[in-house]
């Protein structure tokens, strides 16, 4: 069975399939990457909860950001600060543009769940 949570015309923000979860994009507020991955983690947090899941069910973690050279290091001294001891995912990080250039990062992330 296929459940689909924060169903919209364009996409849904959950869908989960055989004790996987899939999010939707995620992005958040805030003046520096570093604000807005926090935000960024705080909704995929709630996002997990409301499947069933948490941090330390995330199987794979997909982030963008607008510009490597410039935010790669910030993001990810949030990010290493968040992830669960010994429950890092896979993971990818990459360069792309962002649908706002007032996004500085932007994550995907697939979670099992109970």
């Amino acid at each position: 069975m296929i459940e689909r949570f924060e169903v919209g015309t364009r996409m849904s923000g959950i869908v989960k399939h055989n004790g996987v979860v899939y999010l939707c994009g995620h992005v958040g507020h805030g003046a520096t990457v570093a604000e807005q991955t926090k935000d960024c983690l705080t909704q995929i947090e709630g996002a997990l909860a409301q499947a069933g899941s948490s941090p330390e069910k995330i199987l794979q973690a997909i982030i963008w950001l607008p510009d490597m050279e410039k935010y790669f290091e910030d993001m990810n001294s949030v990010w290493d600060s968040w992830v669960p001891d010994g429950h890092a995912p896979a993971r990818a990080c990459g360069e792309a543009k962002l649908a706002s250039p007032d996004y500085l990062v932007e994550i995907i992330i697939t979670a099992a769940c109970d």
